[in-house]
């Protein structure tokens, strides 16, 4: 049971709650000194070896979130990853889905930002002059990836801010109707091998009947931090033969290490300085 509480809701912490909810349980369940982890050897060994294969840094905060978005997609069909700009939420999809097509899994993306284009040109709309059906964006992709024919899984990835305009006609897709319904009354059902996806920065004009639909994946910003990035961007110095000189990598890192580590200069400059606009020090440092 406390196992259970455990790894359904850690997930929806921000790194701050996380050592609260912990104290809770042992509060509750005091018997319970050490609480084992459930382990996922065959996905814990790809998704490492795929980062492994692609310079990426491993960070145990980080890591632990694409192991949560795996656990949360055996049980929901519907799920968002919330986070800043810059914390890692499409790497970690990406990793996710591609650690587990390579090791037999096949799992594809279609991503689309559904603010770039109207609720009409999104789902669909009847034109009133001729009385002839025009076929949305995302209705054309749910047709495409809810085709029984195909043998893979795939993740519907809708990649921007999260409003009612939209959405909420996505209800119906993510309670256990899992269907789709059109204005043109057309009705089409989610396949058991199809994934909804929301990757959104906050869920701010979300509506609970909404966020209660879906599992939540809250990737911190403190999970990653800048300075994976430059370690990754450094070591790729050394795969670059012949494009770059080989002594970048060291150059790279003592100049951070000088002038952004040592003086703590994300720090000072928040400290000291008013952002016209604020971002995250992921952003600052690129």
């Amino acid at each position: 049971m406390a196992r259970t509480l455990r790894d359904m809701n850690l997930s929806k912490f921000v790194a701050q709650d996380i050592p609260l909810f912990l104290q809770l349980l042992k509060d509750i369940f005091p018997q319970q000194t050490n609480i084992p982890k459930k382990v996922y050897k065959e996905v814990e060994g790809a998704v490492r070896s795929y980062l492994k294969g692609k310079n990426l840094c491993e960070r145990q905060d980080w890591f632990i979130k694409i192991i949560q978005l795996y656990e949360t997609s055996l049980v929901r069909h519907g799920f968002m990853v919330v986070g800043t700009v810059g914390c890692g939420k499409t790497t970690i999809m990406n990793v996710l889905t591609d650690a587990l097509t390579e090791s037999g899994n096949v799992h594809k993306q279609t991503r689309m930002n559904p603010k770039s284009i109207t609720g009409q040109q999104m789902y669909g709309v009847m034109n009133t002059l001729t009385g002839e059906w025009l076929p949305g964006v995302f209705s054309q992709i749910w047709k495409k990836c809810n085709d029984k024919k195909n043998k893979f899984t795939s993740w519907i990835v809708c990649d921007g801010p999260v409003d009612a305009i939209w959405i909420e006609n996505l209800n119906t897709v993510l309670d256990d109707n899992k269907i789709l319904t059109l204005a043109n009354a057309e009705r089409i059902p989610m396949t058991d091998n199809s994934k909804m996806v929301f990757e959104v920065e906050n869920l701010n004009n979300a509506s609970p009947a909404t966020v209660s639909r879906c599992g939540i994946i809250f990737v911190t910003g403190t999970d990653l931090g800048w300075k994976p990035l430059v370690e990754t961007w450094a070591l790729d110095r050394k795969v670059l033969k012949g494009q770059c000189n080989p002594a970048e990598e060291g150059w790279l890192l003592d100049f951070i290490d000088k002038y952004f580590e040592k003086p703590d200069t994300f720090a000072v400059t928040a400290r000291e300085y008013e952002y016209v606009m604020p971002c995250p020090e992921m952003v600052r440092i690129n």
